[in-house]
């Protein structure tokens, strides 16, 4: 049997209209902490530093993780999916906390019983770290 050599896609921010979803997944405990956008820009950032930059839609503009709170993702492992349209970055999460809520996850909400339930506890304070309360 030949082996064919396959190289994985880069990220075709392209095919995304310039932004491409990136999950950033806690590199110890495989959580997913958060779904954000980068940008081409982002990803060049991200590899040059070793920390997670993403393009904010919301801002309209590139920002560190951790730039306000000062909880950082360091990049651990960067994948693409076969199709090279979304990010898969296996991080260590500085802080313990990934959400402006102060959740550890921004994934801290279940359906259960027909209605949402918060799983887990805040890590920090939102209105300590950014002065006022998280929406």
């Amino acid at each position: 049997m030949n082996e064919v050599p396959h190289e994985a896609p880069l990220p075709s921010f392209a095919a995304g209209g310039g932004l491409l979803p990136a999950i950033a997944q806690d590199a110890r405990s495989g959580q997913v902490l958060m779904l954000a956008f980068m940008n081409e820009e982002a990803w060049r950032q991200t590899l040059a530093t070793g920390e997670v930059h993403y393009f904010s839609r919301s801002r309209g503009r590139l920002w560190k993780k951790g730039e306000s709170s000062g909880h950082v993702q360091r990049l651990v492992q960067a994948l693409v999916d076969c199709d090279g349209d979304a990010i898969l970055l296996r991080v260590e999460q500085a802080g313990g906390a990934a959400c402006h809520t102060g959740h550890a996850s921004c994934f801290f909400r279940r359906w259960e019983s027909g209605r949402w339930a918060v799983v887990g506890q805040p890590v920090f304070d939102p209105a300590a770290v950014y002065g006022q309360a998280a929406d």
